[in-house]
């Protein structure tokens, strides 16, 4: 079994790599992270203009490159030329520790192969990204270790049906936030696991009730993003099964604790 998919785990999911510790989506950051015994990665989606899907969170690249402009306007080749370290900092812009040290934009497939047995929690930004990476999948034999997850539910109709397995997309967790709320029916799940901001518009979306709704499925509820000890043993003891997180060797320390 994937184990983003099973009932009884705690797992420790790194977001983006380590993004508190490293530059996010970076082979750097993903290195790091294994390194600190994680149990799997979170990573994003977008695609380039000659369609090569690389693992980048944002449409835009200034956040977190020296670069400026959309991703959907540079070739994968332009974006070979980027810092993907330039803008980390971990002391508030005093210090770019990461910067001019060759770090780039990696694509899906090379992340895929740089960790072949890695469960992956992938979320595509965009629904125009759906067939490169079912390709890239199929390709580096990874269609079992990955969950794919979106916002938008159009950017998971290519994944719908097996061998592929989705996690639940915006308004089918807002559905079913309802459902455990007002105590209704559940509604049927097309998902098999859940990856849920820890607030959503002012209100605590991974509470007993959902989580326990969510399990009445046969779902699993990881949590994003958890970077306080007592926030993860808090959602642990509600039976959540994995916190999604850019501290990741503090909270395997509070799960381990």
């Amino acid at each position: 079994m994937n184990p983003l998919l099973d009932l009884d785990a705690r797992l420790v999911i790194g977001h983006r790599g380590a993004a508190g510790l490293a530059p996010e989506n970076t082979m750097a950051g993903f290195h790091l992270a294994a390194g600190l015994g994680v149990d799997a990665f979170e990573l994003d989606i977008q695609l380039t203009s000659d369609g090569a899907p690389v693992v980048l969170h944002d449409d835009t690249l200034e956040r977190t490159t020296d670069r400026t402009g959309p991703v959907g306007s540079v070739t994968l080749a332009e974006l070979r030329a980027a810092d993907a370290g330039a803008r980390f900092s971990a002391d508030g812009g005093r210090t770019h520790p990461f910067r001019g040290q060759a770090l780039r934009v990696p694509t899906f497939g090379e992340v895929l192969w740089a960790f072949p047995t890695m469960p992956m929690l992938v979320e595509l930004k965009h629904p125009a990204a759906q067939d490169a990476v079912r390709r890239v999948l199929e390709q580096e034999g990874a269609v079992g270790r990955c969950v794919l997850a979106a916002g938008d539910p159009a950017a998971l109709e290519r994944f719908r049906e097996p061998p592929f397995t989705c996690a639940a997309s915006g308004p089918e967790i807002g559905a079913l936030y309802r459902a455990a709320l007002f105590r209704r029916p559940l509604p049927p799940p097309g998902y098999r696991c859940l990856s849920v901001p820890e607030r959503w518009r002012g209100l605590p979306v991974p509470t007993a009730g959902f989580i326990r709704a969510a399990r009445a499925l046969g779902c699993a509820v990881h949590v994003w993003t958890v970077d306080r000890a007592a926030a993860a043993r808090r959602y642990w003891s509600r039976s959540a099964c994995g916190m999604v997180t850019n501290l990741p060797d503090a909270i395997r320390e509070a799960r381990n604790g």
